[in-house]
């Protein structure tokens, strides 16, 4: 019965301390929330660290879901959010650090693991700007229109379009520079 039940619904019922309405939020959308931190991220270790902060910070930040937009999107704000968090956290202990360190070391062991393709996207997605990258994850890897991708990043509609532009221009230079077209 908690399937059919709509996300709204269990996002208030959870808001209001019902575990299993928790529960079916998380069955629900555990999976698209962990692959959009891994698109957010670049590696699955990260994107694994990512997902289970947002689930541990989600019942109270349930208490904020004003149902003005659908869940999800709401969701990913939330994501979008924890993913910039994480960016400054890991940012200051780089300059703590003294340089890129363990940290850089970690992400590309973590990308040989996976195919020569993805290898190379996953590579060249890191060297964007976290706002591209934040473009590039919501609108081709959770498949979210520009519209929606503009509300959960609070930009225009206009500002979406033009970094997914700039996204596509810039792969291409780097293929081009790298030998691949």
């Amino acid at each position: 019965m908690r399937m059919q039940t709509p996300d709204e619904a269990l996002a208030s019922a959870a808001a209001g301390g019902d575990r299993d309405a928790f529960a079916a939020l998380l069955a629900r959308h555990y999976d698209r929330l962990f692959g959009l931190c891994f698109r957010l991220t670049g590696t699955r270790a990260e994107a694994e660290d990512l997902t289970q902060d947002i689930c541990c910070a989600l019942p109270a930040k349930l208490g904020s879901y004003r149902q003005a937009a659908r869940f999800t999107t709401w969701l990913y704000r939330v994501a979008v959010n924890a993913a910039h968090d994480r960016r400054r956290r890991i940012a200051t202990h780089r300059k703590a650090a003294d340089g890129w360190g363990g940290w850089e070391i970690n992400r590309r062991a973590g990308i040989a693991e996976a195919a020569e393709a993805e290898v190379w996207l996953a590579t060249t997605m890191a060297r964007l700007t976290p706002e591209l990258r934040d473009t590039v994850a919501l609108t081709l890897g959770e498949e979210l229109s520009q519209k929606e991708a503009a509300e959960i990043l609070g930009l225009s509609e206009g500002t979406v379009a033009w970094r997914m532009s700039e996204v596509k221009k810039r792969l291409r230079d780097i293929a081009r520079a790298e030998g691949m077209l």
